[in-house]
């Protein structure tokens, strides 16, 4: 049995759920960000008491079709994102159409349909945020982000930045409170 899962944005969302699971003596086939496939099918029950404590920890249980695309279209952004190695020609377009086998068009407005937002403008807000990272992290020097994350230059990132946040990257970095977004609640 599949069961889809909002919220599951790294590899210690995949433990927490993981774990929900073995307390809960269900066995697992196979897991991944968003998806967990058990080795049975569940009764009601189970399902609800699942859904008790996913919820407990930030989770939840997606049911719906719409929704569930739409949780592998963020899941697929954030970990494109953080490889860390999204080309200056990378089209969010094609990158979704070919591995969703979708036409970008119905995957675009689904996505906008149900989040209010559109996908590049998603795509954006998780790269800004990985940049705070980065600059917190102080690994990479801007030039180098900017290549990491496929902006054609550091001016390009500077200026989103800027749009997205109100302040340089190095205004950012020496601010005391560095207002992180959790990619969950992007």
């Amino acid at each position: 049995m599949k069961i889809f899962i909002k919220n599951m944005v790294c590899n210690r969302c995949i433990t927490a759920v993981e774990n929900i699971f073995k307390e809960a003596y269900i066995d697992i086939k196979s897991i991944k960000l968003g998806e967990i496939e058990t080795e049975s099918d569940l009764s009601e029950n189970s399902l609800d008491l699942l859904e008790t404590k996913l919820k407990e920890i930030g989770f939840e249980r997606i049911k719906d079709s719409a929704h569930q695309l739409i949780e592998k279209i963020k899941n697929m952004i954030v970990l494109k994102i953080s490889e860390l190695d999204i080309a200056d020609n990378f089209l969010l377009s094609e990158f979704l159409s070919s591995n969703l086998h979708k036409d970008y068009s119905s995957l675009s407005k689904t996505f906008s349909h149900n989040e209010n937002i559109t996908l590049e403008q998603f795509f954006i807000l998780q790269k800004i945020e990985k940049v705070k990272e980065l600059l917190l992290y102080n690994e990479f020097n801007l030039t180098e982000i900017a290549g990491k994350l496929g902006y054609k230059s550091v001016q390009h990132l500077s200026s989103q930045f800027r749009n997205i946040t109100g302040f340089t990257p190095t205004e950012f970095k020496k601010l005391k409170i560095h207002n992180r977004k959790p990619l969950d609640s992007i």
